[in-house]
């Protein structure tokens, strides 16, 4: 008996020996004006992974390049750019595949994401181009050239039989002016997941995607959940990590995890100071007492659009969205007799940490 014992546990310490030990690494880059970080387990679904970090990390960069290429509206060069120009352009799958989760994140949010809102915020000093301060007029005069509503809503149906896509062929009533595309209240996200796409492809199970917004899966190097800071927001905190308000522990699962605010970019123009959302339905800056929202959902851009979204709306209107949804939790900080205080969803634990 004794040495059916002995060989039943030396066939266990053998399998455990042999069994691959987990290995992460971190892969950096630059990309969309910021740098990226990808940390990820070699050790994956299927036991090591066999692409090296160098093929993974030329992978990435190709990912990220192709966005750029097709969706960036700082590359003069992208087919995003030459659209908006009023080029004719042949619309590669990321360019549709953008546009259909635009406008489908209009709808879902009855306006307040809007991509084709871009000229609002060139007049107000936040977009591809800057200007002097609006009157009224200059606003309602810029609304009319705005919205997703005045585009066909399935960009299939404007390119012809050639492939092309003539900016016009978009507009509903061809009398109006074309409105431009604006994805950047949706690319960080995008990326994230199709990056996170590419490493599920290959095998990898726990990974945390951070290029400006964050898509998390798995565990971390210690086997426990991803930890993320949210960071307090407050004029001036220009450095992610810096001054914190808070630890979150993401759940279990795939997740994309995006923080808005308008702590970091604003300006003051005669005392008074002006964020960088722009409430798409109104053409003017939102002046609520939401600081800033974090909001977790089952992919980062989902996330990016809910962020921005609650940005628009403001902190009650928020509150009845993640109070509505099973599948997204949030945390909102905002600002109630001058002092900060933070309302989190039942989902959202966030740890508190100790100031000096």
């Amino acid at each position: 008996m004794n040495k059916y014992i002995f060989i039943y546990l030396f066939c266990l310490l053998m399998a455990c020996s042999c069994a691959p030990r987990d290995r992460y690494i971190t892969i950096r880059g630059y990309a969309q004006g910021g740098v990226y970080a990808v940390k990820m387990n070699l050790n994956g679904t299927d036991g090591m992974i066999k692409t090296s970090p160098e093929e993974i990390k030329d992978s990435i960069d190709s990912i990220l390049g192709r966005i750029d290429n097709s969706l960036s509206g700082y590359n003069r060069k992208s087919l995003l750019s030459r659209f908006n120009s009023g080029e004719t352009v042949r619309p590669d799958s990321l360019f549709t595949d953008m546009y259909q989760k635009a406008y489908m994140f209009y709808r879902l949010t009855e306006g307040a994401v809007d991509a084709a809102s871009a000229p609002l915020f060139d007049i107000w000093g936040f977009g591809f181009k800057t200007g002097e301060m609006p009157d009224d007029e200059k606003v309602s005069r810029t609304l009319l050239s705005s919205g997703m509503g005045r585009l066909e809503e399935n960009m299939s149906e404007a390119v012809d039989k050639d492939g092309l896509l003539a900016p016009g062929a978009l507009l509903l009533d061809e009398d109006m002016p074309l409105p431009m595309l604006n994805y950047n209240a949706l690319a960080q996200g995008y990326s994230c997941d199709l990056v996170a796409d590419y490493l599920y492809s290959i095998g990898v199970k726990d990974m945390m995607v951070d290029i400006g917004e964050i898509f998390c899966d798995g565990k971390n190097p210690s086997g426990q959940p991803w930890t993320l800071a949210i960071d307090r927001p407050v004029d001036g905190n220009n450095e992610a990590g810096a001054d914190i308000q808070g630890i979150f522990r993401s759940p279990e699962g795939p997740h994309g995890i995006v923080t808005s605010g308008n702590y970091r970019k604003f300006y003051v123009r005669d005392g008074r100071k002006y964020a960088h959302t722009i409430d798409p339905r109104t053409g003017y800056p939102v002046g609520h007492n939401l600081l800033s929202a974090t909001i977790v959902a089952d992919d980062a851009l989902t996330a990016d659009a809910y962020a921005t979204y609650c940005m628009v709306v403001g902190f009650e209107a928020s509150c009845r969205l993640l109070n509505s949804r099973s599948d997204m939790e949030g945390c909102l900080i905002y600002e109630e007799d001058g002092a900060m205080k933070t309302w989190c969803s039942d989902g959202f634990i966030l740890e508190p940490t100790s100031r000096k």
